[in-house]
């Protein structure tokens, strides 16, 4: 009996471990949403060189976009709640990585430049 539950236990373990272990495949797109999670959606893009990004807050709380590699401005980009869009045009080739300045822990996301 013990041992039908250890492995049944090793099983959840296995299976519950494995569905977050996988992060989702960046997605080609230069439109980024905050919607109501404190979540950037998608989270991680692929860009060509020379592409616009922007970014829309559609959730109820402000949140911002702040570059996080060296070579972008690092100074926040507000977006209050159904405010005005912000853009960004990398320039150059790269994985730039970004954050919410007010929500760090569970805002990230990264831009890939081709």
């Amino acid at each position: 009996m013990r041992a039908a539950l250890r492995a049944t236990f090793a099983a959840v373990v296995v299976a519950c471990g494995s569905s977050s272990s996988s992060p989702a495949a960046p997605v080609r797109t230069t439109s980024v949403d905050m919607p109501k999670s404190y979540r950037f959606a998608p989270a991680d893009i692929v860009v060509d060189v020379g592409s616009t990004v922007t970014w829309t807050n559609s959730d109820n709380f402000t949140h911002s976009v702040q570059f996080k590699d060296g070579g972008l401005p690092t100074d926040p980009m507000m977006i209050e709640p159904g405010g005005a869009p912000v853009t960004f045009t990398f320039s150059q080739a790269g994985t730039f990585h970004y954050q919410c300045s007010l929500h760090p822990t569970n805002m990230q996301g990264t831009v890939t430049v081709e």
